[in-house]
């Protein structure tokens, strides 16, 4: 029986949301100066489920990645740039970020999203 003072590598991997119990996902990653802050909800072999915080102004340059990924704005406002085709974001907006093509993220506003990578 656990005394709740270690996580086991189950619970690690989902970020600290516990299974079949609700929470909000804006609650999981806070808002630091300048930075750009991230935290692993889901890590598995098959894909990640990452949610992000990013100070105004703050970005991930361009780079690209071997798998889709799925990027959810969940507050705030942002430019994902894909292969130089700039799309404005903002709240409840999704976009997919195709495989082997380049793209950046850049923060317009504070800004909380989920990104979801799945790997074939």
């Amino acid at each position: 029986m656990s005394d709740g003072s270690k996580t086991s590598e189950p619970e690690r991997r989902r970020g600290g949301l516990e299974p079949a119990k609700k929470q909000g996902l804006s609650s999981l990653v806070s808002y630091e100066p300048g930075s750009v802050v991230s935290r692993t909800i889901i890590q598995h072999n098959a894909g990640t489920v990452t949610l992000f915080a990013f100070d105004e102004g703050e970005e991930l340059s361009e780079h690209t990645a071997a798998y889709d990924a799925l990027l959810e704005v969940i507050e705030g406002e942002v430019t994902v740039t894909i292969s130089g085709l700039s799309n404005e974001m903002k709240e409840g907006e999704a976009i997919i970020l195709p495989a082997g093509k380049p793209h950046a993220v850049r923060a317009t506003t504070k800004l909380k999203m989920l990104l979801t990578m799945i790997r074939e």
